[in-house]
Formats: C-alpha cells, sequence, structure tokens
C-alpha cells in the first residue's frame, strides 16, 4: 500500500491511467482478463495509483474496476467521476473492495471555454459544485481526488480559488492537467509555482500534472511541474491516450532518473528493469503500434548502425548510450549490421558467433558484407554465417526457397496448406493441416524441411496503403534450442507468413551450419 506522506517532498507518486484514459485511444479497448493482466504488470513495476476506468461510463468499465479493485495488492486504485451523486456513488462501489486503497477522482471543468460552452455555469456555480462533489465523496472513502478539468486554459487566479475550496472540502491530491496538450514546459511550471505561492493551504494536498501530447510537450510539461513542485505524474504506459496520447510514464520515470543534476533526490517507487515487459504487454493487449524510435522502451533505442557509434559503445557504452538497456528491461544494445557499420563492428558480431575472422580474411567478407548492405536492408546472423562459409571457406550455404502455396480454411473447415518448396534446384511438395492456415503451411514446411519449430511471435503490420497494400510478417520461432527471427512481405498476408516462416527456417538451418564449423580454424 502506497503510505507516502504529503510531506515526503521528494517522493514523486506515479499515477498510471493506462486502463482508463489510455484505453480512450481509438482502437484500444480491452476486455476485463486484458485490464486484470496489465494491472497485475502494473503493480510489478510499482505503480503507486492505478486509474482503472470510469465507473458510470459503463457496466464493463464498472465490472473492470471492481476486478482490479479486488486482485490488488499494493496499489491505490481510482475510479473516475464526473462532480455528480450518481457517479461519485457508482465510483465508490466500484472502488470498495480495495479498502483503504480505494480512490474517487472527481474531475470539473474550470476553463472561460469549458464554462460557457460546455457546462454553462458562471464561476461561482463551479465553485459550488466541485466542494460539493468533493464533501459528498470524502464520506465514501478518505482518499479524494479532484480535477479541475483545462486547468493549464483557466485564469490562474480563478483556479487558485477552486484548488483552495476543494482543499477546503477534503481533497488530498489536487490535479493540474494540461487536458488538450496546450501548455508549454515554463509556463506550465510558473502555473504549479503560482499555486503553490497563492494557496494558502496547498501544504495540505499533494499537487498532481495530467498532461495530454498535442504538441509533443507532455512529458516536458511533466517534468518541470516536478521542478517546480508537483509530487504525482499522471501518466501511461508508452505515453496511449486520447488523441496524441499522454505523458510516457517510462520516459517521466527515466527523465527524472537519469537527470539527477536537475531533479536533486527525487525519487519515485518504479522498478525501471520491468518498464520494458510493460511495454510490450500493453502493445500487445491494446495491438497499437510502437514506433520502432520510442524513447526508452522502442525497438531502436538501445540500438546502433553507424560504425562511429558502435565503436565507441564497444569501448565505452556510455559514449552513445546514457542508460544501460538492462536497467529498463531491455536485454542488450543491438548492434544493428547495415551499410553504415563498420569493421569492428562485424569482427565483434561475428567473434560473438564463434567466428575468429581477421586480416585479410576479415577485409574480403568486410568487403562481401558492404555488398550486401547494399542490396539488403536487414543483415542477420544467418546471412553473416553464409558470407563466411562463401568467401572465407569457399562453401555456399543454400536455403529453401518457396515456390507457391495453396491453403483451405473456414469457420466450419479443418484449415489445410500444400506447400512447394525449392533447394538446390529439386522441388519439393506436401500438404498438413494446423489450427488456422498460418499453422498448416508451418506444418507443411516442417514437413518437407525434416524440422519442428514453434512460433513464439507473431505480428502483422501494413508497410504501405490502399487496397492493395503489403503487409509484413515477423516471426520469432523456436528451432530446436535456437530461437530465430523470420520476416516475410506479400499483399497476400497468408503468402507474407509462409515467407516469414520459411525465412525462419532457413536462419534456424544456417545457425547448424555455424555449429558445424565454428570450431574450425580461419586461413
Amino acid at each position: 500500500m502506497t503510505t507516502t506522506s504529503i510531506s515526503d517532498s521528494n517522493r514523486v507518486i506515479i499515477f498510471d491511467t493506462t486502463l482508463r484514459d489510455g484505453e480512450q485511444s481509438p482502437g484500444a479497448s480491452m476486455n476485463i482478463e486484458e485490464k486484470l493482466e496489465i494491472a497485475r504488470s502494473l503493480e510489478r513495476l510499482g505503480v503507486d495509483v492505478i486509474e482503472a476506468g470510469f465507473p458510470i461510463a459503463s457496466d464493463g468499465d464498472f465490472e473492470a474496476v471492481q476486478a482490479i479493485a479486488k486482485q490488488s495488492t499494493t496499489a491505490i486504485i481510482a475510479g473516475l467521476a464526473r462532480s455528480l451523486t450518481k457517479d461519485i456513488d457508482r465510483c465508490a462501489e466500484a472502488v470498495k473492495p480495495a479498502g483503504d486503497r480505494g480512490r474517487i477522482h472527481v474531475f470539473l471543468a474550470t476553463s472561460a471555454l469549458h464554462r460557457e460552452f460546455k457546462l454553462g455555469k458562471a464561476k461561482d456555480e463551479i465553485i459550488k459544485q466541485a466542494v460539493e462533489a468533493v464533501t459528498y465523496a470524502k464520506t465514501l472513502v478518505h482518499d479524494v481526488e479532484f480535477s479541475p478539468e483545462d486547468a493549464s486554459r483557466t485564469e490562474p487566479e480563478f483556479l487558485a480559488e477552486v484548488v483552495q475550496a476543494v482543499i477546503e472540502a477534503g481533497a488530498s491530491t489536487v490535479n493540474i492537467p494540461d487536458t488538450v496538450g496546450y501548455a508549454y514546459p515554463d509556463d506550465y511550471a510558473d502555473l504549479i509555482t503560482y499555486l503553490r505561492d497563492r494557496v494558502s493551504n496547498i501544504d495540505q494536498a499533494r499537487i498532481s500534472v495530467h498532461c495530454h501530447n498535442d504538441l509533443g510537450l507532455a512529458v516536458a510539461n511533466s517534468l518541470s511541474a516536478v521542478r517546480a513542485g508537483a509530487r504525482q505524474v499522471e501518466c501511461t504506459i508508452n505515453g496511449i491516450g486520447e488523441r496524441a496520447g499522454n505523458c510516457a510514464l517510462e520516459e517521466v520515470v527515466m527523465g527524472m532518473r537519469v537527470r539527477k543534476d536537475m531533479f536533486g533526490d527525487v525519487t519515485t517507487n518504479i522498478k525501471a528493469e520491468h518498464l520494458f515487459a510493460c511495454s510490450r504487454l500493453v502493445q500487445s493487449i491494446t495491438g497499437l503500434p510502437l514506433q520502432r524510435n520510442k524513447a526508452i522502451v522502442g525497438d531502436n533505442a538501445f540500438a546502433h548502425e553507424s560504425g562511429i557509434h558502435q565503436h565507441g559503445v564497444m569501448k565505452n557504452p556510455e559514449c552513445y548510450e546514457i542508460m544501460t538497456p538492462q536497467s529498463v528491461g531491455v536485454p542488450q544494445t543491438n548492434m544493428v549490421l547495415g551499410k553504415h557499420s563498420g569493421r569492428a563492428a562485424l569482427a565483434d558480431r561475428l567473434s560473438g558467433m564463434g567466428f575468429e575472422v581477421e586480416g585479410d580474411a576479415l577485409n574480403n567478407v568486410f568487403t562481401a558484407f558492404k555488398e550486401l548492405a547494399d542490396r539488403k536492408k536487414d543483415i542477420y546472423d544467418g546471412d553473416l554465417i553464409a558470407l563466411v562459409e562463401q568467401v572465407v571457406r569457399g562453401r555456399s550455404v543454400s536455403a529453401w526457397e518457396l515456390e507457391w502455396l495453396q491453403t483451405t480454411s473456414g469457420t466450419e473447415a479443418i484449415a489445410t496448406a500444400t506447400v512447394r518448396l525449392c533447394k538446390d534446384g529439386e522441388a519439393f511438395t506436401d500438404a498438413a493441416t494446423g489450427d488456422g492456415p498460418v499453422n498448416a503451411i508451418a506444418n507443411a514446411i516442417d514437413r518437407i524441411c525434416s524440422v519442428h519449430g514453434e512460433i513464439e511471435d507473431y505480428r502483422l503490420r501494413s508497410v504501405t496503403k490502399g487496397r492493395d497494400a503489403q503487409g509484413e510478417v515477423s516471426v520469432r520461432v523456436k528451432v530446436d534450442d535456437v530461437v530465430v527471427g523470420g520476416k516475410g512481405l506479400s499483399t497476400d498476408v497468408v503468402h507474407a507468413s509462409g515467407l516469414a516462416y520459411l525465412d525462419a527456417i532457413n536462419r534456424a538451418s544456417f545457425q547448424t551450419v555455424k555449429t558445424d564449423f565454428r570450431d574450425l580454424s580461419v586461413p
């Protein structure tokens, strides 16, 4: 249970709203079991407050909040409510299983724009309704948070009045949301400072911030607010949320941790080594793609292709990495080999694979590698094995090629695939059944190649637009004790799946070739 007192000036509470605001991302709806799984991951991560949903919104949202409240063991479980009695009652019922860890998060718009066009209320009416809502919520739970919606566009003098009034009514946390992502870091920090100076009872509540990313400033605004004295940050995993999203939890946490020179002794309860796993879980469940260059948890966050960067990282990772990949749960730095890579990076990768290639042999392999990199976007271990075999040893490593495939499937039919593969000029055809067309294709390929692969991960994304868009399938396949990746690209996603699986099988066979020749000396 979170027991941090308001006087603990160095502790920043992490309030995660992935399951509420994050779910409001178009296409990100989750069922109860998925929400429960994410909630468990958030508790492992060390999140202090989980905003589990908006109980009045639907029966499903109510049931999800209630289920999370029953399941939780450490985090405060919050539900969102408008400043209406029916909302507050529903919210209190939903968070009740959490006991003393239940929180009601009440909100009411305060900006002139919202007062005039959305609510049709005067300032005094806003204050009256806010106070009544907080006072009533306080009779149901001891932990009440209040948010003046669109606070960053509210007149500062009026905002201070509202904040003073709701604290007097019993709010122990007052959130200052940048609801539409309009704020700028310096101005937002000034607003927090203004409230700390003008609200006489501000020391009786924790100041929270909730920033949206419409101008790409959600993390910057949140960090500026922390430097100005805010001690709760509301955020989401991967920064998902309404419109352009919310403040990304992983970025704001690591921003404070890495830049201790800017934040002094400020700490959070987050166990950062779980960030990557939690990020991938949310990505998998919501289906929202994560950009490769996403800070902290993106595929490229710890990837280096430039020869200069690779050489520096090999000498000392701090040359180009301000945090270790392991500190956020990423297994290791990814040295991406491509046309910008240098000889040192290639030699290092080959050495890690068991090939000690030096002198003229390394020069020859490097020349062949550069030629291949100009033709091929991604260079994999299998490609490097083939290069060593061909350039250094004069051997050719042949691969299976997919000539054609045909599948039949349906809700009332057993999926069947017929596949023809070619290798060294000879064609092989076989058929198999499976649980769906992709599984049937994999089984047919296994039969032809005399292997048994298990697909551990399967991802499909569109790489072009329109009715004839190409789909890229990425798979991770375990063959014996070897885990390899594979990719396939086609306008037919079933065909792309077959290409990706066969690509993985070929790479696994290259790994076997590598093992066979690992101990041979290189001329």
